[in-house]
């Protein structure tokens, strides 16, 4: 394009391909702690990855015997982004009162909840956070129970009722070493991946380019930190971690990360792995940063707008 004085401007293409090429090439990742609500002594290690390591997102549990200590925690400290960890496994119903979920995933296999069920406990999940004063930025699972296509389609029902366009994609890229039988598993469960990016589109929901971390759950160490933020690729990823302090209350729950969660609280703080953000160019946000610089633009282009 020419002004009138006769020199070239730039076309409107032009700023709208510059700003895609600019946001293609930067490295960003979504730290989210799960299990925040799960027991004091977690919540109190996922307040210290984020004051002191790279956590800047922390899935929180309605359900949780420890909630009311982590709104506590949460609305003291707003810097530390909060989603909603929804579930059906593992301690009270919140939409049934006075009921019980499942124990296990096999149970909950064996005779699975009705999807109006599933979506009734959910929806009950989103607003006790709600009226606890704390609106979720994104959306995930306990267990990662959204692999599933019928939960999946619940929580994108859920997602659109309350205006929450983040939902975790929790399917493994291929970065770090990690066991080769986790990692096997992370590859049975890639064909649900199609399906579940085809029903996220279809929702209008947004996610992540890639996620990490599932499959080096319980086994995270500060040598497999360095060498995934060496190894993540350009846009917006999703790491997941579950730190924590194994104290007297998290000793006697029923889960099998236990030292190994105060062995990520260490590693997620450890001054090598901060080094490692700084020297690969990572810029750690939460999601609700990604909604506010979408808000800021017309034009979602490039991994924040992943699915419209």
């Amino acid at each position: 394009m020419v002004d009138t004085n006769g020199e070239a401007q730039a076309s409107p293409f032009y700023f709208w391909a510059s700003r895609r090429f600019r946001a293609s090439c930067v490295k960003r990742l979504i730290v989210n702690a799960d299990d925040f609500g799960y027991t004091r002594d977690v919540n109190e290690g996922i307040l210290q990855s984020h004051r002191h390591g790279i956590v800047r997102s922390a899935s929180l549990m309605a359900n949780g015997s420890a909630l009311e200590h982590a709104v506590g925690l949460a609305l003291r400290c707003p810097t530390l982004a909060i989603g909603c960890h929804l579930t059906l496994v593992e301690g009270p119903s919140v939409a049934c009162p006075g009921t019980m979920l499942a124990p296990s995933l096999v149970p909950l296999l064996v005779k699975p909840p009705t999807r109006e069920d599933v979506i009734g406990e959910f929806r009950a999940q989103v607003e006790k956070l709600l009226a606890c004063g704390v609106r979720p930025d994104h959306l995930d699972t306990h267990k990662h129970l959204h692999i599933f296509p019928p939960v999946l389609e619940a929580v994108t029902e859920v997602a659109r009722e309350f205006g929450i366009r983040w939902i975790r994609k929790p399917f493994d890229i291929p970065f770090g070493s990690v066991r080769a039988k986790r990692r096997w598993v992370a590859t049975v469960l890639e064909p649900l991946r199609i399906a579940f990016d085809e029903r996220l589109a279809r929702a209008g929901c947004r996610t992540t380019d890639y996620f990490a971390g599932f499959s080096a759950t319980g086994a995270v160490t500060v040598p497999w930190l360095v060498a995934l933020l060496a190894e993540l690729p350009r846009g917006t990823g999703e790491l997941v971690c579950h730190p924590g302090y194994c104290g007297p209350e998290l000793s006697v729950a029923n889960t099998r990360l236990k030292e190994s969660r105060l062995a990520e609280l260490e590693a997620l703080c450890d001054p090598a792995v901060l080094d490692a953000v700084s020297a690969n160019g990572i810029e750690l946000l939460a999601f609700r940063d990604l909604d506010l610089r979408a808000a800021k633009s017309k034009s979602l282009q490039g991994p924040l707008a992943i699915h419209r």
